[in-house]
């Protein structure tokens, strides 16, 4: 009888769509290699994989893996939305943080047929809380981050642009002023560039020192395991290895579970879905019948929130474009009251006439799609890798946090699309989607050169 690997791995991920998604599939990878995995979701988290996907019978097929669920410290009835990112941050830090040393301590993931644990993968975002732990228990530490390694270079930076005087930004400074200090990035970094919270002349933001510190850590670590790969973002790879010396570039991890799952099984068994939101599958009905190349998708992602006139805004830009689309409009995406009664009808019209607009979609099969042209996108980093991966040009209007420097990568330094910085306006809107999908000749790479 064969020998079961005796490395045991605690996955745990920072409880985020797109944190959770691009962990599990790196705790599929692993499975599929035989590792045993434990893998931590809060309570909230699990119970909604549970009800909107396969994941519990997905997962049964790796006789190694196992899911494991600690609270999160918060009511049942908390938003849990992105305004309220400290609170669950916190709650975090000072009540999920003693469960999981009890956890570990007692040895509860180990049993006769599992080892006991072997190393902890933890989202570079809760990475102070975790590794305490880690290094009283004497148990070695990974480090995750989800987002880019040259945002995760320049988050790296940040207290040398402080020191450089670069830091804060005025009220009265151009937003495209370049920032000089950040290597490798000197001839297009802005400051526009940088997280929002990068912007306001208090340091202190709560958001800040939190990114920054977590970031600074890293060195820390064991190794440092990023969603990405070398020929993308070879030269801020080039500059984390100065001060990291274990950096594992092992991305997109979509696109390379998508190849084992297939070489594994059957293509049809290889499409899944790691959704906390339902997904409506109807869009994919609607994109059989579009024409090649025909239509952009629009998504802002999971969390990001827009007024009812940005909303507005973006409807007027989509139809008055004559292009097809089909648009992920979570129930919580408009912010405040919106009445849909109040909408022209001349909008009613033309999304009838050429739009589709879903809750949400399999992202991934969407942008797989022969009928997909084009991606409106926040520039989550899940979603530029994956529109990366599928050869589709971005217009990219991000919202916070990593999403500012991806779009500045997508349009300035990879010249795959085009960068709306703060604006929302209709018109811009429009002219962007058409130059985009071809509405004057040259399109995206006239734009960009």
């Amino acid at each position: 009888m064969e020998q079961c690997p005796t490395a045991h791995v605690l996955i745990f991920p920072f409880p985020a769509q797109g944190h959770v998604n691009s962990m599990l599939k790196l705790a599929e990878l692993l499975g599929l290699a035989g590792i045993h995995v434990t893998f931590l979701n809060t309570d909230f988290i699990h119970d909604r994989l549970v009800r909107y996907t396969d994941i519990e019978t997905r997962f049964s097929c790796y006789p190694e893996f196992q899911f494991k669920t600690v609270s999160d410290g918060l009511s049942a009835d908390h938003p849990r939305s992105l305004d309220k990112f400290m609170e669950l941050y916190d709650s975090l830090n000072s009540k999920t943080k003693p469960l999981l040393r009890e956890m570990l301590a007692s040895n509860q993931l180990g049993s006769n047929t599992r080892p006991s644990l072997t190393c902890i993968i933890v989202d570079g975002l809760i990475s102070i809380f975790t590794s305490d732990i880690a290094n009283e228990l004497q148990i070695p530490i990974i480090y995750f981050r989800t987002i880019s390694a040259s945002c995760f270079w320049a988050f790296f930076s940040v207290p040398n642009i402080i020191e450089a005087g670069e830091l804060p930004v005025r009220g009265n400074e151009d937003m495209d002023h370049l920032i000089t200090t950040v290597p490798g990035m000197e001839s297009f970094l802005r400051y526009r560039d940088l997280p929002r919270f990068c912007r306001g002349i208090d340091l202190n933001h709560f958001n800040l020192p939190i990114f920054v510190t977590e970031t600074q850590r890293s060195p820390q670590a064991h190794a440092l395991i990023l969603n990405t790969f070398e020929d993308l973002e070879g030269p801020a790879l080039f500059h984390i290895r100065t001060h990291c010396s274990k950096v594992y570039t092992i991305g997109p991890f979509h696109s390379l579970l998508k190849f084992q799952l297939e070489a594994k099984r059957s293509l049809s068994q290889s499409q899944s879905s790691n959704s906390l939101f339902e997904v409506d599958r109807s869009c994919m009905t609607w994109l059989d019948a579009q024409p090649l190349k025909s239509v952009i998708y629009v998504s802002f992602g999971s969390i990001s929130t827009m007024t009812k006139d940005e909303h507005m805004e973006f409807w007027f830009g989509l139809v008055n474009s004559k292009k097809r689309f089909l648009w992920v409009l979570r129930s919580d995406s408009i912010a405040g009251e919106h009445d849909r009664n109040e909408v022209p009808i001349e909008l009613v019209e033309g999304t009838k006439e050429r739009g589709y607009i879903v809750s949400w979609t399999p992202q991934e099969e969407v942008l797989d799609h022969h009928a997909i042209g084009g991606f409106l996108t926040h520039s989550g980093w899940n979603s530029t890798l994956e529109s990366v991966v599928a050869g589709l040009p971005m217009i990219c209007w991000p919202y916070f946090g990593d999403q500012q420097l991806n779009s500045r990568f997508v349009s300035e330094v990879w010249k795959l699309g085009l960068d709306m910085k703060d604006v929302c306006d209709r018109f811009i809107v429009e002219k962007m989607v058409n130059d985009l999908m071809g509405g004057k000749e040259g399109g995206v790479h006239e734009i960009n050169n």
